[in-house]
């Protein structure tokens, strides 16, 4: 009788055992077929990558950066020759217009 049981337990042991190696096998298709739609998806939504991201903001600022400097240089230049270029509200422009 306990070399019948001992079968009975072994091969529920050996069932279980299958069981589990092929859920675990099915976790991983579900893992990577889930995975894969995800990606898809972030591709069809044209979503920007976080590198990408951060190069245009460095541009931005480099180039704000080189703004700043050029209009520093433009007002030094102006004081440089006396300020006799006329902005766009000053008195050589009222005066045209009489």
């Amino acid at each position: 009788m306990t070399q019948t049981s001992n079968r009975f337990f072994d091969e529920i042991g050996r069932l279980m055992n299958d069981a589990a190696g092929a859920a675990q096998g099915v976790k991983r298709e579900v893992d990577t077929v889930v995975r894969n739609q995800a990606e898809k998806i972030l591709n069809d939504l044209d979503i920007v990558k976080r590198e990408e991201f951060e190069a245009v903001k460095d541009m931005a600022r480099l180039a704000r950066e080189e703004n700043e400097a050029l209009k520093a240089r433009i007002v030094a230049l102006e004081a440089r020759l006396g300020g006799s270029t006329p902005d766009a509200g000053g008195p050589a422009s009222q005066g045209s217009a009489i």
